[in-house]
Protein backbone atom coordinates (compact mmCIF):
# COMPACT_ATOMS: atom_id res chain seq x y z
CA UNK A 1 0.00 0.00 0.00
CA UNK A 2 1.38 2.95 -0.92
CA UNK A 3 2.11 5.52 1.84
CA UNK A 4 0.68 9.35 2.05
CA UNK A 5 2.22 12.58 3.11
CA UNK A 6 -0.06 12.60 6.54
CA UNK A 7 1.51 9.60 7.49
CA UNK A 8 4.78 11.32 7.95
CA UNK A 9 4.00 15.04 7.94
CA UNK A 10 4.83 17.14 10.65
CA UNK A 11 1.36 18.13 11.35
CA UNK A 12 0.02 21.76 13.52
CA UNK A 13 3.07 23.75 11.37
CA UNK A 14 4.84 26.33 13.75
CA UNK A 15 3.77 29.91 12.05
CA UNK A 16 4.28 33.67 12.48
CA UNK A 17 2.91 36.81 10.50
CA UNK A 18 4.89 38.73 7.99
CA UNK A 19 5.75 41.56 10.23
CA UNK A 20 7.21 39.53 12.94
CA UNK A 21 10.81 40.15 13.65
CA UNK A 22 14.08 38.05 12.49
CA UNK A 23 15.23 37.70 16.24
CA UNK A 24 11.51 36.97 17.43
CA UNK A 25 11.32 33.86 14.80
CA UNK A 26 14.92 32.89 15.32
CA UNK A 27 13.77 32.44 19.17
CA UNK A 28 10.68 31.30 18.44
CA UNK A 29 12.88 28.18 16.24
CA UNK A 30 15.00 28.26 18.86
CA UNK A 31 12.07 27.39 22.09
CA UNK A 32 10.05 25.68 19.33
CA UNK A 33 12.88 22.95 18.31
CA UNK A 34 12.64 23.69 14.66
CA UNK A 35 14.58 24.68 11.82
CA UNK A 36 11.87 26.30 9.61
CA UNK A 37 8.51 27.94 10.06
CA UNK A 38 5.34 29.23 7.93
CA UNK A 39 4.65 32.79 7.60
CA UNK A 40 1.12 33.41 7.13
CA UNK A 41 -1.02 36.15 6.31
CA UNK A 42 -4.26 34.73 8.44
CA UNK A 43 -5.32 31.64 6.58
CA UNK A 44 -3.12 32.55 3.59
CA UNK A 45 0.23 30.99 3.53
CA UNK A 46 2.78 33.56 2.51
CA UNK A 47 6.09 31.64 2.52
CA UNK A 48 8.63 29.13 4.69
CA UNK A 49 11.79 30.70 6.27
CA UNK A 50 14.20 28.43 7.83
CA UNK A 51 16.79 29.01 9.97
CA UNK A 52 19.19 29.27 7.10
CA UNK A 53 17.66 31.79 5.47
CA UNK A 54 17.32 34.27 8.45
CA UNK A 55 21.55 33.80 8.32
CA UNK A 56 22.14 34.06 4.81
CA UNK A 57 19.11 36.61 3.60
CA UNK A 58 18.73 38.58 6.84
CA UNK A 59 21.61 38.92 9.37
CA UNK A 60 24.21 38.85 7.37
CA UNK A 61 22.77 42.20 5.65
CA UNK A 62 23.29 43.69 8.78
CA UNK A 63 20.04 45.33 9.96
CA UNK A 64 18.85 44.89 13.00
CA UNK A 65 17.17 42.13 14.24
CA UNK A 66 14.55 43.06 16.32
CA UNK A 67 13.54 45.87 13.68
CA UNK A 68 13.93 43.75 10.36
CA UNK A 69 10.39 41.87 9.25
CA UNK A 70 10.83 37.97 8.23
CA UNK A 71 9.48 39.20 4.62
CA UNK A 72 12.96 39.85 3.37
CA UNK A 73 14.15 36.36 4.43
CA UNK A 74 11.33 34.06 3.76
CA UNK A 75 10.84 31.74 0.48
CA UNK A 76 7.69 32.59 -1.42
CA UNK A 77 7.96 30.45 -4.77
CA UNK A 78 6.98 27.68 -2.99
CA UNK A 79 6.08 24.00 -3.67
CA UNK A 80 3.65 22.54 -1.94
CA UNK A 81 1.90 19.39 -1.57
CA UNK A 82 -1.48 17.75 -0.37
CA UNK A 83 -1.82 15.50 2.97
CA UNK A 84 -3.17 12.58 0.40
CA UNK A 85 -0.04 13.05 -1.90
CA UNK A 86 1.70 9.96 -2.14
CA UNK A 87 5.10 9.46 -0.54
CA UNK A 88 6.64 8.92 -3.73
CA UNK A 89 5.26 12.05 -5.92
CA UNK A 90 6.17 14.25 -2.94
CA UNK A 91 9.80 12.37 -2.86
CA UNK A 92 9.57 13.33 -6.96
CA UNK A 93 8.96 16.83 -6.42
CA UNK A 94 11.60 17.63 -3.42
CA UNK A 95 13.86 16.37 -5.80
CA UNK A 96 13.05 18.24 -9.11
CA UNK A 97 12.52 21.66 -6.98
CA UNK A 98 16.05 21.46 -5.13
CA UNK A 99 13.80 21.72 -1.47
CA UNK A 100 14.39 19.85 2.09
CA UNK A 101 11.17 20.77 3.46
CA UNK A 102 7.38 21.52 1.63
CA UNK A 103 4.68 22.81 3.12
CA UNK A 104 1.72 20.84 3.40
CA UNK A 105 -1.95 22.47 2.42
CA UNK A 106 -5.37 21.07 2.77
CA UNK A 107 -7.84 21.57 -0.61
CA UNK A 108 -8.35 25.24 0.44
CA UNK A 109 -4.55 26.01 0.17
CA UNK A 110 -4.61 26.80 4.37
CA UNK A 111 -1.31 25.15 5.50
CA UNK A 112 -1.57 21.67 7.95
CA UNK A 113 1.77 20.66 8.38
CA UNK A 114 5.36 20.42 6.77
CA UNK A 115 7.14 17.28 5.39
CA UNK A 116 11.10 17.31 5.22
CA UNK A 117 13.33 15.06 3.72
CA UNK A 118 14.26 14.44 7.56
CA UNK A 119 11.08 13.19 7.55
CA UNK A 120 11.47 10.99 4.69
CA UNK A 121 14.63 9.57 5.55
CA UNK A 122 13.33 8.47 8.85
CA UNK A 123 10.74 6.75 7.27
CA UNK A 124 12.10 5.27 4.14
CA UNK A 125 15.71 4.65 5.35
CA UNK A 126 16.14 5.20 9.36
CA UNK A 127 19.28 3.56 9.60
CA UNK A 128 20.73 6.09 7.29
CA UNK A 129 23.09 8.60 8.91
CA UNK A 130 19.88 11.36 7.65
CA UNK A 131 17.57 8.70 9.35
CA UNK A 132 19.63 8.66 12.19
CA UNK A 133 20.62 12.39 12.22
CA UNK A 134 16.77 13.42 11.91
CA UNK A 135 15.45 11.16 15.07
CA UNK A 136 18.32 12.04 17.41
CA UNK A 137 17.58 14.23 20.62
CA UNK A 138 18.89 18.49 19.18
CA UNK A 139 21.67 19.62 21.09
CA UNK A 140 20.91 22.69 21.87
Amino acid sequence: MAQHVRDIMTGAPVSVEPQASVAAVARLMRDQDVGAVLVTDGEELRGLVTDRDLVVRSVCEGGDPEQTTVVGALSDDLVTVRPDEDLDNAVRMMREHAVRRVPVVDDEQHPVGIVSIGDMAMERDPKSALGDISAARPNT
